[in-house]
């Protein structure tokens, strides 16, 4: 018996796209290794990624480095399964039938790479939990 089984995506939402849902998504790629197609998009996406986030992903061998900030596009919510944001609050849009998701993690900008690292692992966590639920552990 063939299932026809969608790929789950999910798109992580933030202002600038420049650290926490470009953390975010990095982390999924890495341990989804494309089981879920991901996404990251910022309201008002910065002109960079933060360096320091940069740096604190490629301590643990995940070179971002290319990354550029994106901004949301309306078209790339129609496949969506899940949005997950973080920290735009009412810069976020909201898009009716969709699950949603709001993870309270701090914003890294400015920050030391030690808080960073304190980010990047409450996000992987975050990240791993999304993950068994999409998936199953």
């Amino acid at each position: 018996m063939e299932e026809n089984l969608k790929t789950p995506e999910v798109l992580f939402l933030c202002v600038h796209n420049a650290g926490r849902s470009q953390m975010a998504a990095a982390l999924m790629n890495h341990q989804a290794k494309g089981r879920v197609k991901v996404r990251s998009a910022g309201s008002e996406p910065a002109s960079d990624l933060n360096p320091t986030v940069v740096l604190a992903l490629a301590e643990i061998g995940i070179d971002i480095s290319s990354e550029k900030p994106k901004q949301l596009a309306n078209e790339t919510i129609g496949e969506v399964d899940v949005i997950v944001t973080m920290g735009c609050g009412e810069s976020c849009p909201v898009y009716p039938g969709k699950r949603y998701s709001d993870w309270q993690i701090e914003d890294p900008a400015g920050k030391s790479i030690e808080t960073i690292r304190a980010i990047r692992d409450q996000i992987d966590q975050l990240v791993k939990s999304l993950l068994d639920e999409l998936l199953g552990p």
